[in-house]
């Protein structure tokens, strides 16, 4: 397998208009049977209005997408097809380089003297749009491709300068993960979510004084495609059904028992950890089945001259952090096809000496 590119590039500014732009060329080739040559042009451009402060940008890049190395050999194997099939029913795409648009957009604006907002916007379509499918229930993967998908997100950042010893910045997010096979429904991966945000609160007393931070992060909760409606719950392991909290009226599953549709019906169950749609409201596009969300704090302290070092480039530090401050229980992500099911972290310690010299 060997795959080729050269680019050029070039930047110009024009009173208050900054323009870049460029162009690569790429050449795949895999075993001789996967393989294309694409030309991959990109531009960006920013505009600075002076009078308000304010900066625009946008941006567009075509490029080629390529398989993933992972199991490459597997997935174009002869007899591929039957780890397809038990991949997905939902037809493939063919194993080829695909090309994607991608167009970006943003600004960034000083709201006073003390805090600055920036927005970003991305679109990226992708025809041949690669993912992993794996083999069975086993973690080895290979790559898969889908007809096209469609993936597009908003992130807004604020931030205050240093104003007397406090910081402070909040980051915000919406993310939409669409993939669409041959001849089958629409549907969405574990990147999509609806809401993201986290908020992150730093004082620091003098220039080498004691500080503490907080920090708070909300997510709305991943995409998670095995929980979409009730049957497919009852179809999980009993250790499954437990890592996700679920239970029927007043029974629970355990390790090796799960719920049956004998405990089960659709107005006595509920699941902790993830979000069931309700009987006749699942879509795999519109409402597919994800995990709750969650509020998750961390809390930490420190000094940056513990021994209060006349000569600052030779110093102590000292810092102490709690991840998860509530000891919340949670999900990242559930039946990830790449990385599995992942809990949050519970409640942890942290402390750490240093020296700089």
């Amino acid at each position: 397998m060997d795959e080729y590119a050269g680019y050029i590039q070039d930047t110009a500014t024009f009173g208050n208009l900054t323009l870049n732009v460029g162009i690569r060329g790429g050449r795949y080739n895999a075993f001789g049977t996967i393989k294309d040559s694409q030309a991959e042009p990109r531009t960006g451009v920013s505009y600075l209005i002076r009078r308000t402060g304010t900066v625009l940008r946008a941006g567009y890049a075509h490029t080629m997408e390529t398989p993933y190395n992972e199991n490459l050999l597997v997935a174009t194997a002869p007899a591929a097809s039957f780890l397809i099939s038990a991949f997905s029913s939902q037809g493939q795409a063919a194993l080829e380089p695909g090309n994607r648009n991608q167009f970006n957009a943003g600004l960034q604006q000083a709201l006073s003297r003390f805090v600055q907002i920036e927005g970003d916007y991305f679109w990226k379509y992708t025809n041949n749009a690669f993912d992993f499918g794996n083999i069975l229930n086993t973690p080895i993967t290979f790559p898969v491709s889908w007809q096209k998908s469609k993936l597009d997100g908003v992130s807004v950042r604020a931030s205050s300068i240093n104003i007397h010893g406090f910081q402070w910045y909040t980051t915000m997010g919406h993310n939409r993960a669409r993939y669409f096979p041959i001849g089958g429904n629409v549907f969405r991966i574990d990147h999509d979510q609806a809401f993201q945000e986290t908020s992150n609160f730093r004082y620091q007393w003098k220039k080498n004084g004691p500080w503490s931070a907080f920090t708070w992060r909300y997510d709305s909760g991943l995409v998670a495609g095995e929980v979409g409606n009730l049957n497919t719950v009852l179809g999980l392991s009993g250790a499954e059904q437990l890592a996700i909290g679920f239970r029927c009226g007043g029974s629970v599953p355990t390790v090796d028992t799960p719920l049956t549709a004998a405990q089960c019906n659709a107005t006595n169950y509920s699941a902790e950890r993830v979000r069931i749609p309700a009987p006749g409201t699942e879509n795999d596009d519109r409402n597919p089945g994800r995990v709750a969300p969650r509020n998750l704090f961390d809390l930490g302290f420190g000094i940056d001259n513990l021994l209060n070092h006349a000569q600052e480039r030779s110093r102590v530090t000292l810092r102490f952090t709690l991840t998860n401050l509530t000891n919340k229980v949670a999900l990242y992500n559930f039946h990830s096809t790449f990385s599995g099911t992942h809990f949050v972290a519970p409640r942890t310690y942290e402390g750490a000496i240093g020296f700089v010299f």
